[in-house]
């Protein structure tokens, strides 16, 4: 019946019984005037899909019981990584892990570089942002959202099998020749600097790192633009031939749930 795709983390989940948050209860009792016996789809942030029958609607709680299960649907095939740079406007880096996670982030690692803001992230605020997005762009996996770290702590603790950092200059490899054949699978760290850019330490600390530095071309972008655009690249040169990101799986067996939301604090 609706268009968007609902959100119950694992806790509210026990076999084939859904609980809907309090929130998603509301949205569907009073702004769709859902009925009993009508479907959704329930994402769990974990890579759980659900189309799920609404059973029980009441001013209290609205329950569904499971009538179909996937895994990982409207996920990339890739697992990219992206450190941001702290910009000067809250609302433009919460206008990127918006469309960050709408692309197919897999994590956000707020940067604390030498040319950016150093004031704290409203995490609640951002979560939810990201929640919404992941039910209007019906993916099933909630990013993870790491605290603000400085360049060289983000490039040590992140496993990956490519790191690109985004620095412009006529002297540096084409970001796109770079992740041009990423292959389907791979894990890869992106990094973009905040208005300022990074400072020449930064970036020595990147290389130092393995990192590759490469140029976005000869216009200049702003932040979230440039991480967004980055991001893009990758995800899409990975995608595997089908671009699917979803496998199908049995309905849980009772008393089965998947496990918490992804939330990464400690980088």
């Amino acid at each position: 019946m609706a268009t968007t795709n609902f959100y119950a983390p694992p806790s509210a989940i026990k076999g084939s019984r859904v609980v809907f948050p309090e929130d998603e209860g509301h949205h569907l009792r009073s702004v769709l005037r859902a009925q009993e016996g009508d479907e959704v789809v329930v994402v769990d942030g974990e890579g759980g899909w659900h189309r799920v029958r609404i059973d029980h609607l009441a001013s209290n709680q609205v329950v569904g019981t499971i009538q179909e299960s996937r895994q990982n649907v409207g996920e990339p095939d890739v697992h990219v990584t992206v450190g941001m740079g702290l910009l000067t406007k809250r609302s433009r880096f919460e206008t990127f892990v918006e469309k960050a996670v709408e692309v197919g982030v897999a994590r956000i690692v707020p940067l604390r570089t030498r040319h950016a803001e150093t004031g704290t992230l409203r995490r609640e605020r951002i979560r939810n942002v990201m929640i919404a997005a992941l039910k209007q762009c019906r993916r099933s996996r909630l990013p993870a959202l790491a605290e603000p770290q400085p360049v060289e702590r983000a490039l040590s603790t992140t496993e990956v099998d490519l790191r690109v950092l985004c620095h412009g200059g006529d002297d540096r490899r084409s970001f796109f020749d770079v992740v041009g054949e990423t292959e389907p699978g791979a894990r890869v760290l992106l990094m973009v600097g905040p208005e300022g850019g990074f400072s020449s330490e930064e970036v020595e600390q990147a290389e130092a790192a393995g990192s590759i530095v490469a140029s976005l071309g000869s216009r200049r972008l702003r932040a979230e633009t440039a991480g967004l655009v980055a991001l893009s690249a990758v995800t899409l040169s990975g995608e595997g031939p089908s671009g699917t990101g979803e496998s199908t799986c049995e309905k849980p067996a009772e008393g089965e749930h998947a496990g918490g939301v992804s939330v990464d604090d400690d980088g």
